[in-house]
């Protein structure tokens, strides 16, 4: 366990259990703050029968037990259902977090452990107008969709979190089986092309995949949206790149295997490509506010008009182009609000990609330096969102 002296006066013992396909806890009490290693997928059961014996092995020695337990919010997630059952066992109030929140706060105390001015300043009452983008492959949105290209606005009062907005995403995009287009990302490209392609000329983008019978199922279980899901999703936009530029198969091997493909394939981008953000009015029982977005349709028009040019300058590019479309939707945002910019912090799995991560670090956003900044450093960011949500003593 990695041990942090935070100095915050708080009296509750805290437990964050973090998300499921990169197991790892953090514990906060008497000012410290603790952090476990990754146990893998959670899904294998050796590893979780490994992660759960961890976590009472830590309570016993150390002779604490939680007030509050953080979990995801995903309902289906083994750490949202053990959080749960450790909560009725320890008496304990359970709280559900959603994922990309949390990760963005884990880049904020990420830039509180390296930076104490910075830490000092959130003490004091620096904790507004923070924006935090937020890019992976899957998380449980507030509106039941699936998230994964995500930009939000912090609002504090002093050093305490006020509330948090929703202020941009990706387009959704939609999963042609849900997740068998995680496992297939052959599937997510087909409903993206279906929308500025005829279905011929769709079908023989990922013909090299499926048969014309095959093809044809799920074209039709498109058009009936069955079973199907919709997603902002940025890494499963950067699969349907990467398998339509030809750099992975119709299979997923590794966690961001086709996307870590596509970057490892890129070279100098094309740069005549520019994002396209509109503005999209959101009224309904869940949300009622006004969201940018970051068109990708656009994106692969482009691709499939310039398809027989080099695909190592395409694959750049499309990565090139996702970053400027992020940072496209913070300057509007600043010229809609008017508010100045305090700090920009990026995280999710996708900021571990170096072509859209240093172009926004060349912009003056921040990603995280000691803290992971995909799923293993989640249940760290939970921890520091409840510190900065509540009073302290």
């Amino acid at each position: 366990m990695e041990s942090l002296n935070w100095h915050i006066n708080i009296n509750e013992c805290l437990l964050a259990l973090g998300p499921e396909s990169d197991g790892n806890f953090s514990v906060f009490y008497q000012k410290m703050l603790y952090r476990s290693d990754s146990f893998g997928d959670l899904l294998n059961e050796e590893n979780f029968q490994k992660f759960t014996q961890a976590i009472t092995k830590f309570l016993k020695k150390n002779k604490v037990k939680p007030d509050i337990i953080l979990t995801d919010l995903h309902p289906l997630y083994k750490t949202t259902s053990l959080g749960e059952s450790l909560s009725k066992t320890y008496k304990a109030k359970q709280i559900r977090l959603q994922h990309h929140i949390s990760h963005v706060f884990s880049a904020i105390g990420d830039k509180m452990i390296n930076n104490k001015n910075y830490k000092l300043q959130v003490f004091a009452g620096g904790l507004r107008n923070i924006v935090g983008i937020a890019c992976d492959g899957t998380g449980y949105g507030t509106d039941g969709k699936i998230w994964g290209g995500e930009l939000f606005k912090i609002n504090g009062r002093k050093e305490k979190v006020k509330s948090i907005e929703r202020i941009g995403y990706l387009e959704n995009q939609i999963l042609i089986g849900g997740d068998l287009a995680v496992k297939e990302p052959a599937r997510m490209l087909i409903s993206i092309l279906n929308k500025f392609l005829p279905k011929d000329k769709a079908c023989l983008f990922v013909k090299k995949y499926y048969s014309k019978n095959e093809f044809e199922v799920l074209y039709s279980q498109l058009k009936q949206n069955f079973n199907c899901q919709e997603t902002s999703s940025a890494g499963r936009v950067l699969d349907a790149v990467s398998v339509l530029l030809g750099f992975c198969g119709n299979v997923r091997k590794y966690k961001h295997g086709p996307a870590i493909a596509l970057e490892n394939s890129s070279t100098i981008p094309y740069t005549d490509l520019r994002p396209v953000v509109t503005k999209s009015e959101i009224n309904s029982s869940r949300e009622r506010n006004s969201n940018f977005i970051l068109e990708t349709t656009p994106l692969f028009e482009y691709l499939v008009k310039n398809v027989k040019k080099d695909k190592h300058r395409l694959a750049a590019t499309a990565q090139l182009y996702m970053a400027r479309g992020l940072y496209e939707i913070i300057k509007k945002e600043l010229r809609v609000t008017g508010y100045g910019l305090r700090d920009v912090f990026f995280a999710g799995g996708i900021a571990n990609n170096k072509i859209i991560a240093s172009y926004l670090e060349l912009k003056g956003v921040y990603a995280g330096k000691k803290i992971p900044r995909g799923d293993a450093g989640v249940s760290f960011g939970q921890i520091i969102y409840y510190l900065l949500a509540n009073p302290r003593n």
